[in-house]
């Protein structure tokens, strides 16, 4: 039996899994933590085999709490489970000690396989990441699904995020452009990292300058 442990500050994503894992053989969630620092207090009582940690998280991220995890219980085994998916993220968190990177997105099997995987000590990529990194390793851009807009001075945003930087460049706030998408603050946020990881820019000033020069908006 599998030992899974989950840190996550969304509540609904805790609720879902852990309904989905109810009728999964040979995985058992022993205990859920909404940031990092609530995940090591908790596993000081409660082992598990394989951590599930988001990279967005308030107190302790994913970052800060994987590294705490590889110092503390390096018998535990990281795999994140996030809504980022640039290779800079990706690579950041295998970096920190993490053995698999899945994403939210994924369907549920592909989840369940990882967290198998990584139990068995192996390391894990979820398909979409593995795609995307593999062509762009090729020189090629994303896949061509219909979301992905063309890649603009070499750098692949989505159209939603070409979207987000429009309403960023124009001073709206996160939780003003949340209202005006029709979404939740968190995930303007996730946008909004995703857009800085891809850019490479240190901050939104730098962002909407870069994001100006490019040409992504006027």
């Amino acid at each position: 039996m599998i030992r899974l442990m989950l840190a996550d500050d969304h509540a609904i994503l805790r609720d879902g899994l852990r309904a989905l894992l109810a009728a999964e053989p040979g995985i058992e969630l022993v205990g859920e933590a909404s940031n990092g620092a609530e995940l090591l207090t908790l596993l000081a009582s409660t082992p598990a085999d394989v951590i599930l940690v988001d990279v967005n998280m308030p107190v302790l991220d994913g970052f800060e709490t994987t590294t705490e995890l590889q110092q503390r219980f390096p018998e535990a085994k990281v795999l994140v489970l996030s809504m980022l998916d640039h290779e800079h993220y990706v690579l950041r968190m295998l970096q920190a000690g993490a053995l698999g990177y899945v994403l939210k997105n994924a369907a549920f099997q592909e989840i369940t396989y990882a967290i198998r995987t990584v139990a068995a000590g192996q390391r894990f990529l979820c398909s979409e990441i593995g795609l995307n990194m593999l062509y762009k390793a090729a020189g090629g851009g994303p896949t061509g699904s219909s979301e992905l807009a063309e890649p603009a001075g070499g750098v692949g945003l989505t159209a939603r995020e070409l979207e987000v930087l429009k309403l960023i460049a124009e001073g709206l706030t996160n939780s003003e452009v949340a209202d005006k998408l029709f979404t939740s603050k968190r995930t303007i946020e996730t946008h909004r990292q995703n857009i800085i990881g891809k850019t490479g820019a240190k901050n939104t000033a730098a962002l909407i300058k870069l994001a100006v020069r490019q040409g992504f908006i006027s």
